[in-house]
């Protein structure tokens, strides 16, 4: 079952992309990525994620993939991750029954490429079996092929990066598995029967097992195929029944820290932090062309220039919002602010906000939009301005629908102290 976004632009998609690839693996990615244009077929490459668990851990009723993280389920996070490399060519997500028109629901609303879903088995390796089964089969209407690499992840790890895919999918293809690893936090130990220490293991000669992992294609179907029953009900390691039923030794590949899974209901939070963080990295400065705006304006990007140093700080005409716009967007700009000197309406920020709609920023991410008017008291009576300023409130409520957060700055000053008082502000 083929599903993809409705017609028209998708949304944008924030995060960097073979971030810390250094030396040999710099060298690899590029034989990799350039084997098409050389001439040479490239390695076809799938991923297949099994999302059929109930989160027993988590203590929710809602299975824990399809919990709201900033209003949005945490699949679409993942599948955002998966689906913004592009030479990974489908996606394939087992599902439980009952939560099919959710995970169809989820692909249609977020605008989602790429992805196919499969009904989920009573258990992880069940399906992921049915995942690989639909990668195999040639189904009747059926767009998936049997690829030559296919990656294997969590629905719940969402912030993995696309250089540690392509290192295990590299891997794979040169080893036949592959997997990455973390080092351990914890001490692994053994209790004997009577609940007493029998022993532990050396922390620094072990290694956790972390997703993803990537096999050649005919390498885990065979394993899948020959695996015990006892295997498919209580095995959690793939690269073992890559070992045990196919001999293939899996290279090992050491992971990011953003490699941690979602398991409990305190890493929902933890989570939401992470992305805010991310989605918190600039800030843009919208003004109209007019030397009074040009002038507030830049004085307003030197001061938050000074005072959040973290942040990335740009600025851009409102009379070319669509040009800037786009290239703000391909950057990945959450936050905007939205310049008005001498006026109380909010034409220009109208523009703005039609804008950031048409582009779809707003489906997948929050976006903030901060209209600051500077008003001349000496000019214009307070109460005056104020009331017409107070129609903001009813079109902020009006963009949050569509995941826009507006809100409104007077600042008020004598326009002959203008200069003196921004800059001391």
């Amino acid at each position: 079952m083929e599903l993809g976004p409705p017609g028209g632009a998708g949304p944008a998609e924030p995060g960097p992309r073979l971030r810390g690839l250094r030396g040999d693996d710099r060298a690899a990615s590029a034989a990799w990525l350039s084997e098409a244009s050389a001439g040479r077929r490239a390695p076809s490459v799938a991923a297949v994620l099994p999302a059929g668990g109930s989160g027993e851990r988590m203590g929710v009723p809602t299975p824990k993939q399809f919990c709201p993280v900033l209003e949005r389920p945490l699949i679409s996070y993942t599948l955002q991750a998966l689906e913004r490399v592009c030479w990974i060519k489908d996606i394939v997500v087992a599902v439980t029954g009952e939560n099919m028109e959710v995970m169809k629901g989820i692909v249609q609303r977020y605008q989602h490429k790429r992805i196919s879903l499969v009904e989920a088995g009573v258990t992880r390796h069940r399906s992921i079996f049915n995942g690989l089964k639909a990668l195999a089969e040639d189904q009747p209407n059926s767009k998936l092929c049997r690829p030559e690499v296919v990656i294997i992840h969590d629905a719940v790890r969402p912030f993995v990066e696309e250089d540690v895919l392509l290192k295990v999918a590299i891997a794979a293809k040169e080893h036949g598995a592959a997997g990455a690893i973390r080092p351990l936090v914890s001490t692994v130990i053994s209790p004997s029967a009577d609940g007493c220490l029998d022993h532990s293991l050396e922390r620094t000669s072990h290694r956790a097992s972390e997703m993803p992992q990537a096999f050649l294609f005919d390498v885990i179907y065979e394993a899948y195929q020959q695996c015990s029953d006892y295997d498919l009900e209580f095995g959690t390691e793939c690269l073992q029944l890559a070992l045990k039923y196919c001999h293939t030794k899996a290279k090992l590949v050491e992971g990011s820290p953003d490699l941690w899974k979602v398991t409990y209901k305190r890493d929902l939070y933890a989570a939401e932090s992470i992305i805010k963080e991310r989605i918190s990295q600039q800030i843009c400065i919208l003004m109209d062309a007019k030397e009074d705006e040009e002038h507030v304006g830049r004085c307003l990007e030197e001061m938050l220039k000074k005072e959040l140093n973290h942040v990335k700080v740009t600025s851009g005409a409102l009379c070319h919002a669509g040009r800037d716009l786009q290239q703000i967007i391909l950057e990945q700009c959450y936050n905007f602010v939205c310049v008005n000197v001498m006026t109380s309406d909010f034409e220009e920020t109208r523009k703005l906000l039609n804008a950031l709609e048409e582009s779809n920023l707003s489906i997948l991410y929050p976006v903030v939009v901060i209209s600051v008017h500077f008003l001349d008291y000496k000019l214009v009576p307070f109460g005056q301005k104020m009331e017409h300023l107070m129609q903001i409130k009813e079109f902020a409520k009006e963009v949050k629908k569509r995941n826009i957060l507006l809100c409104g700055l007077l600042i008020y000053y004598p326009q002959t102290k203008k200069k003196m008082r921004i800059g001391e502000a």
